[in-house]
């Protein structure tokens, strides 16, 4: 059964159909580990295409739930957040990931003065440019290299596994922090993507703006379907190219972890299966 996860403060979630589970390293230098039962997928949902677009929405209430506790072990009992404190924080960055990757290249394509197939494909530029840039600041921030480091840990406990290796630190150590099927080349195929979607969109601009907020989960889904054929046939010469430009950008959004981070990120693949 296939194992996902993320990165957390000072650890690492994993989760599966079944289970879930988020290991994290105290202040103390212990770590302490939760596990639950996963959020429910109906199976009516469980079609093509759709899931895509109704796991993204579990995937990221788990995610939510692990960051929340996740943080909360490293703060004080007076400093914890609430779920309500971080709910709040997300829908934040959501708006600001509307403003600064749909608005802000959506309106500097007009100011520019490109038209019909030109106005998508400078939209796009300065979309996959904003993104890049964004990563490469954050990336260089102590506390945000040391998230990514987790990611990197997550990356390698689960290649381990996947490669039916006993999941021991000798073992981990040996596997690549690059995987296909991690959030990061997700999130580049939903950026070329819309370059070709968004392009579809005909008529005045207020449409154009407001259609591509609109067909964000179409995106969605149709990225998470690729993904899923590209690990399948992740040797596949075609594929290897295609999943090229997210595996490289995992060079950002992953660095190489401690022992120490391995140990958490291998606790919590344990955790669930």
């Amino acid at each position: 059964m296939n194992v996902g996860g993320q990165a957390v403060i000072e650890g690492v979630m994993m989760r599966n159909k079944e289970r879930l589970a988020i290991a994290v390293r105290l202040p103390n230098g212990k770590i302490r580990v939760k596990t639950e039962a996963s959020t429910k997928f109906p199976k009516v949902f469980d079609v093509f295409f759709l899931r895509g677009i109704i796991g993204l929405g579990y995937t990221l209430y788990d995610g939510l739930k692990g960051l929340t506790w996740s943080s909360n072990q490293q703060l004080k009992k007076e400093e914890k957040l609430t779920k309500k404190e971080l709910f709040l924080s997300i829908i934040g960055s959501f708006f600001f990931a509307l403003l600064f990757f749909v608005a802000l290249p959506f309106f500097s394509a007009k100011w520019i003065g490109s038209e019909g197939i030109w106005f998508d494909v400078v939209d796009g530029i300065v979309r996959i440019t904003l993104f890049l840039g964004y990563l490469g600041i954050i990336s260089r921030m102590k506390d945000v290299k040391r998230l990514f480091q987790y990611h990197g840990a997550e990356h390698k406990a689960i290649y381990c596994y996947e490669s039916g290796q006993k999941l021991t630190l000798k073992n981990v150590k040996q596997f690549s922090r690059f995987h296909p099927r991690c959030g990061t080349s997700f999130l580049f195929l939903v950026l070329l993507l819309s370059i070709l979607i968004f392009s579809l969109i005909q008529g005045p601009l207020i449409v154009k703006f407001f259609g591509r907020i609109l067909l964000l989960p179409v995106i969605g889904g149709i990225s998470y379907e690729l993904i899923k054929l590209s690990d399948r046939w992740r040797n596949n010469v075609i594929v290897k190219i295609i999943t090229a430009p997210g595996l490289w950008l995992q060079r950002l959004t992953t660095k190489e972890p401690s022992d120490k981070q391995l140990e958490v990120g291998i606790k919590a693949l344990q955790g669930v299966i």
